[in-house]
């Protein structure tokens, strides 16, 4: 369990095929407080730390995974939001985050405001998830609001600390991220019959 406060940006420096496996070996500022078995999301995705050497995590995804995220797409040198998982007792910042991708969407605009940058994304609706105006969404593990709600479209506001400590900073059009919608907009999509 997470709450979509990023961390940290990881930095992979390895990237291992092992029949339809994925290794992906990342660096980052908090891998020596890591255990084996622990939980760590990378963007979003919820992945188990495998090994641990010096300041490099070594993590595995499965074909399931790599399925419905976009873990296929990730390069040696590519930056990835980090963030451990939940402690009992510990400030929900952001929302609950469960770590498991529903699929990913593309990065349609990116518009500077005042103070602030709009970012809108379009998903494929066949796979009737929904967005919730004013509710929360997860992208690429990071807790925010829904701004502007369509049927396979929806906006966020970045605010300026966001934006330089995440990976929003890097994304352009075209960018394909990992969504996980609100459990309460999975709740109103069941009661709505609009699937399971």
């Amino acid at each position: 369990m997470f709450t979509g406060i990023v961390e940290t940006l990881g930095e992979i420096v390895n990237i291992e095929k092992e029949a339809e496996n994925v290794h992906l070996y990342i660096k980052s500022t908090f891998t020596q407080e890591l255990k084996i078995d622990q939980s760590v999301s990378h963007n979003g995705v919820c992945l188990t730390v495998v090994a641990i050497d010096a300041s490099v995590f070594k993590v595995t995804a499965i074909k399931e995974t790599l399925l419905k995220t976009s873990i296929g797409e990730w390069s040696v040198g590519d930056l990835v939001n980090l963030e451990r998982g939940l402690k009992l007792g510990d400030r929900l910042d952001g929302h609950i985050v469960q770590g498991h991708v529903d699929q990913t969407a593309v990065c349609k605009d990116i518009k500077d405001a005042d103070g602030s940058t709009y970012f809108t994304f379009e998903y494929d609706a066949d796979l009737q998830n929904i967005t919730i105006e004013k509710g929360s969404i997860t992208i690429d593990g990071t807790s925010l609001t829904v701004v502007d709600s369509g049927k396979n479209t929806f906006s966020v506001a970045i605010i300026p600390y966001t934006l330089e400590n995440t990976l929003f900073k890097k994304y352009k059009v075209g960018t394909t991220v990992n969504l996980e919608f609100d459990v309460v907009g999975k709740y109103v999509k069941r009661i709505m019959g609009l699937g399971q």
